[in-house]
């Protein structure tokens, strides 16, 4: 009788687990990406850092307030930054800081998402 008791307890904690809500990210990579195309021409080197660019990623930075958010952000930039012809890797690194902005991760392809908090 305790041994179907305690697989009882068991069975219900386990399933208290699995149906506890996991954190989402409340960002998606649709707002990361409108957010941050007008950077292309600075990262490409096609022009200058806009102010349109610095707003897109300071709201960004902004709005990614938790750290699914933020991971959620860095694997949209990440995905981005690959499939964007022609990015200087510098420049992308280094836009953040040119808007004010200090992100808690590098914007680098080499980058492990799954670490930013």
């Amino acid at each position: 009788m305790v041994k179907v008791a305690l697989l009882l307890v068991l069975f219900i904690a386990a399933v208290s687990v699995m149906l506890t809500p996991h954190a989402e990210a409340a960002i998606s990579c649709g707002e990361v990406i409108s957010k941050l195309t007008p950077c292309i021409n600075y990262v490409t080197g096609r022009g200058v850092v806009t102010s349109q660019c610095c707003v897109g990623i300071r709201t960004l930075n902004g709005q990614a307030t938790t750290a699914a958010d933020r991971q959620m952000a860095c694997k949209c930039i990440k995905s981005a930054a690959g499939a964007i012809r022609g990015i200087n890797l510098g420049f992308a690194s280094a836009l953040p800081s040119k808007c004010g902005v200090n992100l808690p991760y590098k914007i680098s392809p080499s980058i492990d998402c799954s670490t930013v908090h």
